[in-house]
C-alpha cells in the first residue's frame, strides 16, 4: 500500500468536486486516476519531473482553485495538468519539495542546454559598406 501525502479531485464550477479524475500524491510518484466505466491510472515517478508551474484564472481564483502543469521526462505522460484543485500554491510547494528531495535521493541531475548561438556578438555578420 502507498502512503499518500496529499490527495484531491479535479473540481468544477463553484469548487464543487463532482468529477472523476483524482490526483495522488506519494514521496515518490504522482497518481492521476480518469474515468468512471473504463478507469485509467497514471503514474509519474518524481525524480523524472523537470518543473512544475501554476496557473490560477480569475474563476478559479474566485473559487481558491489553481491548476498545475508539471513538465517531465515521463514517456507516457510527459507535460499533464493537476487540474482545478484547492490549496494551488501549497500543493505546488509540496510536489516541488518532494522532487528535489526525490532527485537528491536518486541522485538524478537535469542538464539544461543553452544555445551558444544566443550569446555570440554578430558583429562580424557586418557588411562593410555600412561602416
Amino acid at each position: 500500500m502507498v502512503d499518500v501525502v496529499w490527495k484531491d479531485r479535479k473540481r468544477i464550477i463553484f469548487g464543487l468536486p463532482w468529477t472523476f479524475t483524482k490526483y495522488g500524491l506519494s514521496e515518490d510518484r504522482i497518481f492521476v486516476e480518469t474515468g468512471f466505466f473504463n478507469l485509467q491510472e497514471n503514474e509519474v515517478r518524481l525524480y523524472r519531473i523537470m518543473d512544475v508551474s501554476l496557473e490560477r484564472k480569475l474563476w478559479q481564483r474566485m473559487f481558491g482553485l489553481g491548476t498545475i502543469t508539471c513538465y517531465s521526462s515521463d514517456k507516457s505522460m510527459g507535460v499533464f495538468k493537476i487540474q482545478n484543485i484547492k490549496k494551488p500554491s501549497e500543493v505546488k510547494e509540496l510536489i516541488s519539495s518532494y522532487v528535489e528531495e526525490e532527485r537528491s535521493r536518486k541522485r538524478v541531475t537535469s542538464k539544461e542546454f543553452i544555445n551558444d548561438d544566443v550569446f555570440d556578438d554578430d558583429s562580424d555578420d557586418m557588411d562593410s559598406d555600412e561602416m
